[in-house]
């Protein structure tokens, strides 16, 4: 087999769907992973869905997660233009199906909409559409010459015969067939000049010799199509791989509204570009064994696109978190710390050690917006009901916690050092006074500095933090509540 050659053809229609990512990813590993080349190319042609600035959103996506293209409107390989309405300035998508034309397996149309709107519909999958009725194929050159010397408005549609059958090969669901009596006159070329974009799919593939063609099983009903111009064409198909159906939770499509569809949705959402490249790799993929946890040379190294399933892929959110949480306890704590210090800025405003409150939330956190509502203490007491004082493995009341604070008063009003381990020695002398288990004193001291059940540290070290002053007037406010519980 020839070098392997992949290609990620992406619209700029806004931010990348986590749809497109992943084929992105795939058809990067393809290639890598067999030593083969990965091109990037702007397909662009349809005008009505462009959006101002997607394409700087291709580029910094594809950036960050690290598919880095070895050909692209940026890196010339030798098979440029690689943006789509640049190729059509060359004349290449015309010059293309005006061969189809002289082969008999296209046609010039120059049907009205007032014609096309009187035609029979048909739903396809879900969508009503119009069947063409061949109506133009049965012109005469010369008329088709008269009409369009005329300038009367026209597209190139493709000649499906009505009989017989199209069969193509797809690596993960084998052998397809479908009666040419199901396919439609597709158009090639629309009455704007430009290509339709199965077309130029089509013929920028070949002619970019591009060998392996990544996309969503969605295409799979075009599929029959693209055969039947690679064979009209006399070239050699591709092989194709389509990729299963990304749903939901509730195994939906996944859409906008979820919230998490798209690249930069999750960034927002504070998880980390490695995690998500990763957790997308396993979105219709698994390695042979267990493993996880891939970095993406790792990805490369063990990507077999024939393990890939047929089966819908569910975008299991929870699972994404988790994923994140265990990127985020292996990071470098200083590279951690410059990620959080957002985060941890926005919830304090106290002079407080930040660097030391970063390596505490560090295990205890999915993403990086979590870090808020774990700190949240640090900055205010919250009110708390004193019910929270009561811990049955403890072995704490409200009556005893009480008892602990008013004893324990003193001994910290008395203390000057306020590091962690100086107030740690007073609560364990505390505890070998009064003959208990570490809990029994330590539960009522945290409950009362943090007001909260869940907390990122011990009550010493959450002392340590909040120092002598604002400790005292927690642990009085908590004996407080409790006399008044």
């Amino acid at each position: 087999m020839s070098k392997i050659r992949t290609r990620f053809a992406p619209s700029p229609t806004g931010r990348m769907h986590v749809g497109n990512l992943r084929s992105a990813l795939y058809e990067f590993l393809i290639a890598k992973h067999d030593g083969g080349d990965f091109m990037l190319r702007i397909e662009d042609t349809d005008q009505e869905r462009f959006v101002e600035g997607a394409i700087d959103i291709i580029y910094r996506t594809m950036e960050k997660t690290g598919l880095i293209h070895d050909e692209g409107p940026d890196k010339d390989g030798g098979f440029g233009p690689y943006v789509q309405s640049e190729r059509m300035k060359t004349g290449i998508y015309m010059e293309y199906a005006k061969q189809l034309v002289e082969k008999g397996e296209a046609y010039y149309c120059f049907c009205d909409k007032e014609r096309l709107s009187g035609l029979k519909s048909e739903v396809v999958e879900g969508k009503e559409i119009t069947v063409y009725d061949k109506h133009c194929l049965s012109l005469s050159k010369e008329e088709v010459e008269a009409n369009l010397a005329a300038g009367k408005p026209f597209v190139i549609r493709q000649n499906i015969p009505n009989e017989g059958k199209t069969t193509f090969h797809d690596e993960l669901y084998g052998d397809i067939t479908v009666e040419n009596s199901e396919l439609d006159d597709m158009i090639l070329i629309k009455s704007d000049g430009y290509p339709t974009y199965n077309f130029a799919n089509v013929v920028d593939d070949h002619t970019m010799n591009i060998t392996h063609v990544v996309r969503g099983n969605e295409y799979l009903s075009s599929s029959p199509k693209y055969q039947r111009l690679y064979d009209a064409f006399g070239w050699e198909s591709p092989v194709y791989i389509h990729l299963p159906l990304i749903t939901d939770e509730n195994h939906k499509k996944l859409s906008k509204r979820s919230g998490h569809s798209s690249f930069e949705d999750l960034l927002e959402q504070g998880f980390l570009t490695e995690a998500i490249v990763n957790f997308i790799a396993l979105l219709g993929w698994s390695p042979e064994d267990n493993t996880e946890i891939f970095t993406l040379d790792e990805l490369i190294a063990n990507f077999d696109y024939k393990r890939i399933s047929k089966s819908p892929a569910v975008f299991d959110y929870t699972k994404l978190k988790w994923m994140n949480g265990e990127y985020m306890k292996a990071m470098d704590d200083d590279k951690f710390y410059e990620m959080a210090l957002p985060y941890l800025k926005q919830a304090l405003t106290r002079e407080l050690d930040l660097k030391k409150i970063a390596t505490m939330v560090k295990s205890r956190i999915e993403v990086f917006p979590d870090i808020c509502q774990l700190v949240d203490f640090l900055e205010e007491l919250p009110a708390y009901d004193p019910v929270m004082y009561e811990h049955k493995k403890m072995k704490t009341t409200k009556e005893s916690s009480l008892e602990v604070l008013k004893e324990l008063l003193p001994k910290f009003e008395a203390q000057e050092d306020y590091s962690n381990d100086a107030l740690y020695q007073v609560l364990v002398s505390y505890v070998e006074e009064k003959g208990c288990k570490n809990g029994y004193a330590m539960w009522p001291v945290r409950t009362a500095v943090s007001g909260k059940q869940m907390t990122p540290a011990g009550a010493t070290e959450i002392m340590e933090l909040l120092g002598k002053e604002e400790s005292i007037y927690r642990i009085k406010k908590g004996i407080e509540l409790l006399e008044n519980a």
